[in-house]
């Protein structure tokens, strides 16, 4: 696997098809996760950076093949330590479970619940701080 940096018209449109989002050049910043025979598996979105939040969306090829600690420590490298925000947030229909639990499974946590802001019901406002990121403490050369 191979992680893919600098290919933000490749990747963007990618992950904003599998996330139900609008691809615009310029939107943000994204990170890749590409296997050698099926090409790209998994991508993260940054967005709307301020200095101290940043905004990420993820999307990923069914199953978990592509969840390996480089990449996940990568993932949360760029924004903590490269760019120094104070927190990740990310937002998700009530409606999606299954986002839900693996950004739980990730350590980020409800922050707040947008009542009726989705058209299938609320959204969900996570949060994940550098301080309670336990990503950080894998490195990329393990």
């Amino acid at each position: 696997m191979k992680i893919i940096t600098g290919a933000d018209s490749l990747v963007g449109p990618w992950v904003c098809q599998r996330a139900g989002g609008d691809w615009t050049p310029g939107r943000g910043v994204t990170i890749g996760l590409a296997h050698p025979e099926k090409g790209l598996v998994a991508g993260v979105l940054y967005e709307d950076w301020n200095g101290a939040n940043i905004l990420g969306h993820v999307a990923a090829v069914p199953g978990r093949m592509w969840l390996n600690r480089e990449f996940l420590w990568f993932c949360f490298h760029y924004p903590f330590e490269q760019l120094g925000v104070k927190r990740i947030t990310g937002i998700v229909p009530s409606s999606n479970l299954e986002a839900r639990r693996f950004d739980e499974s990730l350590g980020f946590e409800l922050e707040a619940t947008l009542k009726d802001a989705h058209p299938t019901g609320d959204l969900c406002v996570y949060a994940m701080t550098k301080e309670k990121c336990r990503w950080l403490a894998l490195r990329k050369d393990k």
